[in-house]
């Protein structure tokens, strides 16, 4: 399997300016503690407005945890390269690494 490193800031923000316009990270994820976790993709959805990232990943204990992440549009993903199809492409069964900033409210995060 092909391995490959996903900023998830760098793939899901836009401008600053959009950002506040449309939601405020402050207010819903700890921007201070970036996060990283490595899994095997079980789905991708391109869609807008936010396009959503299932990974399987392995547990201490040998079991695995289904993680869902938010991803930005479709078209944003397209215009930093990533999508359906192309060197960047996401598929079920890829392993990758995903850089993301974790929720503030703690039942939300994982």
């Amino acid at each position: 399997m092909i391995k490959r490193t996903l900023g998830f800031v760098a793939t899901v923000c836009l401008a600053a300016g959009l950002l506040q316009a449309h939601h405020s990270l402050a207010g819903v994820y700890d921007i201070k503690g970036e996060k990283e976790r490595s899994g095997i993709v079980t789905s991708v959805k391109f869609t807008n407005p936010h396009g959503s990232l299932a990974l399987a990943v392995k547990n201490q204990d040998g079991s695995s945890t289904e993680w869902v992440r938010t991803l930005g549009s479709a078209t944003a993903l397209a215009q930093r390269g990533i999508g359906k199809t192309g060197p960047n492409a996401l598929h079920t069964g890829d392993e990758v690494k995903v850089k993301f900033l974790a929720a503030r409210d703690p039942d939300l995060r994982r």
